[in-house]
């Protein structure tokens, strides 16, 4: 898996969490402090984290840091 692989899988772990909370990028965005251009570029896999910003997205969609970092079905 390459770098762009990985960021593609990360974003759509993040879109999947986000969608079971049935909230929309807007209001997820606003609930993180990000716009929601950004969080669209997180979860397009253009947008590269710092860990310590995946943990906080972890801890607002109420998942483990795991179920982001998982990368295989």
């Amino acid at each position: 898996m390459n770098k762009k692989e990985l960021l593609k899988r990360f974003g759509k772990n993040v879109k999947i969490a986000r969608i079971k909370l049935d909230l929309t990028q807007e209001a997820f965005a606003e609930t993180m402090g990000i716009s929601q251009n950004y969080l669209a570029c997180i979860e397009c896999g253009r947008q590269n984290m710092s860990l310590g910003k995946i943990l906080e997205l972890a801890n607002a969609l109420n998942v483990d840091i795991e179920t982001l970092l998982k990368f295989k079905d």
